[in-house]
């Protein structure tokens, strides 16, 4: 059973760690919303997964920022989220923005971020910043044994398309259970998993199914 995870994305900032889990978060849950109620936020990137973080901070906070190195969110982002960040007065926008700088003690107290067309920077008082730009698999030991997606990720069951069960040499009669890999009798499961919802819950689930599925091949 493969359930490896992901590695999120970091800023390539020197002095991130220390502002983990104290002022610098990978989700936006209800806990974290409480944390920064009537403040301002940032949120760094600029997928889905970033649109809908900001719409929901902004349920809460006084203002939230979304800060993007592209020039618009159109080409990454649904347009149905587009249009609600665009509806939403308390979300301001800054292409070709990045932070370069976190400032603070035990608890993110301010960030620096730089325009990178005008090369200009800005201090805000922001303790609260949320990176929402993905996750890498952690596959790289995987490469050459299984079919693996473009973006790295584990294909399984019904992903795995006749030209990889070919090209992985599928021995068996069957097709692959779900949640089986292009190695028989091997599964993954949770964010390390092709198309998957990247939610613990979905994770357990997956886990908890794939599970059943062991036991039968075990008695194959």
């Amino acid at each position: 059973m493969i359930a490896t995870g992901v590695q999120y994305r970091r800023l390539p900032l020197p002095n991130l760690a220390e502002f983990e889990c104290a002022g610098v978060y990978y989700g936006a849950t209800r806990v974290e919303q409480q944390l920064c109620d009537g403040e301002e936020v940032a949120v760094v990137g600029g997928a889905n997964s970033a649109g809908q973080a900001a719409i929901f901070l902004a349920q809460t906070s006084k203002l939230v920022h979304i800060l993007i190195r592209a020039d618009a969110l159109a080409a990454s982002m649904s347009r149905y989220l587009v249009r609600r960040i665009e509806e939403t007065p308390n979300i301001v926008l800054h292409p070709h923005t990045e932070i370069v700088a976190l400032h603070g003690g035990e608890h993110l107290e301010s960030v620096t971020w730089k325009s990178n067309v005008s090369g200009e920077s800005e201090d805000r008082k922001i303790r609260h910043v949320f990176v929402m730009t993905g996750g890498v698999p952690n596959t790289s030991w995987l490469e050459g044994c299984l079919a693996l997606d473009a973006k790295g990720f584990v294909k399984t069951g019904p992903e795995l398309s006749p030209e990889d069960l070919s090209a992985a040499r599928w021995p068996l009669s069957r097709a692959p259970y779900l949640f089986e890999t292009s190695l028989p009798r091997v599964f993954a499961v949770g964010d390390v998993r092709s198309d998957s919802l990247k939610r613990v819950a979905s994770a357990v689930g997956e886990g908890s199914v794939a599970i059943s599925f062991v036991h039968q091949v075990m008695h194959d």
